[in-house]
């Protein structure tokens, strides 16, 4: 068991406070698969250590700063080239929540290019917590703090797969943003461009967000749905409820247009995707009085769509309702949905999980969105990570044995898919 009295987060400045595991065996040295509870080798002390590492950092979104310094402390060692660069600092509209800071590293020239995509961010943890959220503490056979799952655990059980990676075997990369919590304007966008611009584009990628649902390795996203934000305004004119025909209310016209939106059935689903569903999520005017119509009638609605759709299509699918009733809307397209079909990186995955955990891992694409939908324009994606009972909740906690587990995933995928 690790020490608990851990020291301030690493910056470049301070150099290095942690110190590095005891070595003994390496992973790959096991001639039988790594089942939960087994003794701690080499690189499972390491993902333990580099979890608290990245999780002793304060990094509400947009993250900067000293976890990136952290992060590349972890993989420089490891010979690789780490970039970072911030994004978004010019940018003078506050809700795309820049500046954001960004990272790529790469290894290996030649070969298949494999990557690895994360976020360095987190959620505000908010009052109430067993522990400081920012000062990871073992108890029992978990580790508490912000991060913990989603997702620096994940980061973490990835680079310590590296250490028993070789360089030779092809080319690997981490990108790794401070900007998937929130807006994500200028984060894993930034990083495709950066990208595109260095020429330097992955075969492969899998994301680490916790997937996992009752257990780890249950679950794999090889798809999210798409989403889209969309704001009716309703003009009229204020009056005296006494004198009706002096004034317009508009909330008729507004409840008129929101009951043939919510007479829409977009479709049924798909053979990998639940049906899309439109919600009402917000009715506003603003009226404080008890005798007046009011001048102006507003409502939101949140669509989650499959693939039958775009988000264009759907916009305009609902501007065709709310302008001839009278209303207009403004949009705003998050991401489309994307679907990765079975082939080569999920029938890989659902093997070596198979063969570490024990279970197959279902091909889901439910719950919200990722930063896998920007990814996927790239190359083949598909999400899978450590188990998401508990985050974004007060004391979110990881399982060291599943810390464990799946870094020897992680490492029996990363040396399959290069050598392939």
């Amino acid at each position: 068991m690790l020490d608990k009295s851990y020291p301030a987060c690493h910056s470049r400045e301070s150099g290095n406070p942690w110190p590095e595991p005891s070595v003994q065996t390496s992973l790959s040295d096991h001639g039988s698969p790594i089942k939960p509870g087994m003794t701690q080798t080499m690189t499972e002390s390491l993902a333990l250590t580099y979890a608290q590492r990245l999780m002793a950092c304060e990094s509400i979104s947009p993250a900067r700063g000293s976890v990136f310094d952290t992060m590349e402390a972890m993989l420089a060692p490891l010979g690789f080239t780490v970039e970072r660069f911030i994004a978004g600092a010019d940018d003078p509209n506050p809700a795309h929540g820049g500046p954001v800071e960004n990272l790529f590293a790469i290894r290996g020239k030649g070969g298949r290019h494999f990557a690895f995509a994360g976020h360095l961010d987190v959620v505000p943890p908010g009052d109430g917590w067993a522990s400081e959220p920012f000062e990871p503490e073992i108890r029992g056979d978990l580790l508490y703090g912000r991060g913990a799952v989603d997702m620096k655990g994940s980061i973490a059980a990835f680079v310590a797969a590296l250490h028993d990676i070789p360089e030779d075997a092809g080319t690997v990369s981490l990108i790794i943003t401070g900007d998937e919590e929130g807006p994500a304007i200028h984060g894993t966008r930034a990083l495709i461009d950066h990208m595109k611009a260095r020429g330097t584009m992955p075969d492969l990628c899998l994301v680490g967000e916790p997937t996992s649902v009752n257990q780890l390795g249950d679950m794999m996203k090889v798809g999210r749905r798409g989403s889209v934000n969309i704001w009716i305004t309703v003009e009229g004119t204020q009056g005296h409820v006494a004198y009706p025909h002096l004034a317009d209310n508009p909330i008729p016209r507004l409840v008129a247009i929101l009951a043939q939106i919510k007479a829409v059935v977009l479709d049924q689903g798909t053979e990998f995707f639940q049906p899309s569903n439109i919600e009402i999520t917000e009715l506003h005017t603003g009226n404080p009085a008890t005798n007046v119509i009011p001048a102006k009638a507003l409502a939101r609605l949140s669509i989650r769509f499959n693939d039958l759709h775009s988000g264009e299509s759907l916009v305009e699918l609902i501007r065709g309702i709310v302008e001839p009733g009278g209303g207009t809307l403004k949009a705003m397209i998050s991401g489309e949905a994307f679907l990765t079909p079975p082939g080569e990186l999920s029938e890989t995955l659902t093997a070596i999980v198979e063969e570490v955990a024990g279970i197959a891992p279902e091909a889901s694409t439910t719950g919200g969105t990722s930063d896998a939908r920007f990814l996927s324009k790239l190359c083949p994606v598909v999400e899978f990570g450590l188990c998401n009972a508990t985050m974004h909740k007060l004391d979110e906690a990881v399982a060291i044995a599943d810390l464990d587990a799946l870094t020897e995933i992680y490492r029996r995928v990363t040396l399959r898919l290069l050598a392939r």
